[in-house]
């Protein structure tokens, strides 16, 4: 498994990356936000990645995330974790107990859920929209067209903040033809956050808009 070194070594790589990519877009490198995918990382490498400054993690699953995190909370006040995998509303409590961002929102039913679990437990996390900017029939999100009237009922009927958007391209298309869509979609709807760009595109992403990206192999290196 990676060294303490090596974690260290990359994020400052990929901080260095992503403030040329915003420079050459003309944008502030503050602007943009560093998300390390934790998923199925091992203790250590988590630890690595505290020890070197990073403090916004992204995780796939609730359960997963408690065991990662929960217990650290106290010692690290200044944690942010944000959820990017798809959520199910059964869990919506769990994760308005521990996450600060949910990326995941696609359906009423969701958003129901979340509403319920924010007043009971006093907490509000930021909360994006995923847009299935391919459509692919496997991949949760809201199509592209139907976009406008989710919003609209996530604000009027459910009085729920939406801050932006998130999207995962299809693997086999060019990411940036969907970064750029997603990007129209926020400043057609007034939403700033854009959540898009992973290890192999994020800089694309940046150029295009993206105010967080989500690296895990980048970040972390490759699972043994």
């Amino acid at each position: 498994m990676d060294t303490s070194p090596d974690i260290a070594a990359r994020r400052t790589h990929l901080l260095a990356q992503l403030a040329a990519a915003a420079q050459q877009a003309g944008r502030k490198p503050s602007d943009i936000t560093l998300v390390a995918v934790s998923k199925r990382q091992p203790d250590d490498s988590l630890v690595a990645a505290l020890e070197a400054g990073q403090r916004v993690f992204g995780e796939n699953r609730v359960q997963e995330a408690f065991e990662h995190w929960a217990g650290r909370r106290e010692a690290f006040p200044d944690l942010e974790l944000r959820l990017i995998g798809p959520l199910q509303s059964n869990k919506a409590h769990e994760a308005v107990e521990l996450f600060d961002v949910i990326e995941t929102l696609d359906r009423d039913k969701l958003a129901i859920a979340l509403r319920k679990a924010m007043t009971a437990t006093g907490r509000t996390p930021r909360l994006l929209v995923q847009v299935n900017t391919g459509e692919e029939p496997q991949k949760a999100g809201i199509a592209p067209a139907e976009l406008p009237g989710f919003l609209a009922r996530m604000r009027d009927e459910h009085g729920l903040v939406i801050e932006g958007l998130m999207c995962i391209p299809p693997t086999a298309e060019p990411a940036g033809l969907h970064f750029a869509l997603l990007a129209k979609l926020a400043r057609e709807n007034g939403l700033g956050e854009l959540s898009m760009g992973m290890s192999a595109d994020f800089e694309t992403a940046v150029a295009l808009g993206a105010s967080s990206v989500r690296i895990g192999t980048a970040f972390f290196g490759d699972r043994l």
